[in-house]
């Protein structure tokens, strides 16, 4: 992915956004993603929202766009720096946001979600390095090409569910099971059924 979101979180009660470090037994270890590397203790009683598991609504009721895509499109729009900022006038915030996602719901992601959206990719593009996609070459594998179809409908799936669990508002949402799409306990129980059968064969 462009920009690496997978332990980057924003904390209830704590400004800003945060890596996450290592468990312990009071919470978690966190370091502040403001240049600083500030490390400090999130209380388990902290709400913990993962930025890759986040999505914004579209104009398909069933369908989000993960907050990772939308930073992919920002900065293949404007780079890593932005002119507009989460104080900017609510205006141009809302001409940015149709410029990024023309389909985005008018109903429900509200200014605060876009100015929460402006916010947060001026601090992940600043302390997070991008990384140009190299996945738009032909898969390897046919196992390669149809995983992500698979991961797409479970996505959608829980998408649909996840869709009343607003992080502060309607307009960003959790999609808090979707990277288990490639971990599937299917897929693992098949892979060693797979094994299985080799061995056999070759005995």
């Amino acid at each position: 992915m462009p920009y690496d979101l997978k332990e980057v979180a924003a904390i209830s009660g704590m400004p800003g956004l945060y890596r996450l470090l290592k468990p312990t037994r009071a919470g978690v270890i966190i370091e502040a993603l403001d240049g600083k590397g500030t490390r400090s203790v999130a209380s388990a009683r902290n709400k913990v929202s993962l930025l890759h598991e986040i999505s914004i609504y579209t104009q398909d009721y069933d369908q989000t766009v993960p907050l990772t895509e939308v930073f992919d499109r920002i900065h293949q729009k404007h780079g890593a720096e932005l002119s507009l900022t989460h104080k900017s006038d609510d205006r141009d915030l809302t001409s940015f946001m149709a410029d990024i996602m023309p389909d985005y719901d008018r109903d429900r992601v509200y200014m605060s979600d876009i100015k929460k959206l402006v916010q947060w990719y001026n601090t992940v593009s600043k302390h997070l390095e991008y990384q140009a996609p190299a996945e738009d070459e032909a898969p390897a594998t046919e196992e390669a090409a149809e995983q992500p179809k698979a991961g797409k409908k479970k996505a959608a799936k829980q998408d649909e569910a996840t869709a009343d669990e607003a992080l502060s508002t309607a307009g960003i949402i959790p999609a808090a099971e979707e990277t288990n799409a490639a971990g599937s306990p299917e897929a693992a129980t098949e892979a060693k059924t797979a094994k299985k059968a080799t061995k056999k064969k070759a005995e």
